[in-house]
């Protein structure tokens, strides 16, 4: 699964339980760590087969790159 979590990224607990029943990218167009502290944390990253900040829209196609290539969860 390809995970683009928006707001769901600082607070959505319920989002990320349901996230970790499959393997997924998270990824982030922007880079988040350049922009406001609260970004900076993800409730969804601990359990994501990989993250993915600050390529873009290029950062779907590493994403789909990276689980085409049939990896395993981050967990």
């Amino acid at each position: 699964m390809l995970a683009c979590p928006v707001c769901s990224t600082h607070y959505s607990y319920a989002v990320a339980d349901a996230a970790a029943l499959v393997t997924y990218v998270e990824v982030h167009i922007s880079n988040v760590h350049a922009r406001e502290d609260f970004r900076h944390h993800s409730v969804l990253s601990a359990k994501a087969a990989g993250i993915i900040v600050g390529c873009g829209l290029r950062g779907y196609d590493l994403a789909l790159t990276h689980l085409a290539a049939g990896v395993d969860s981050g967990a």
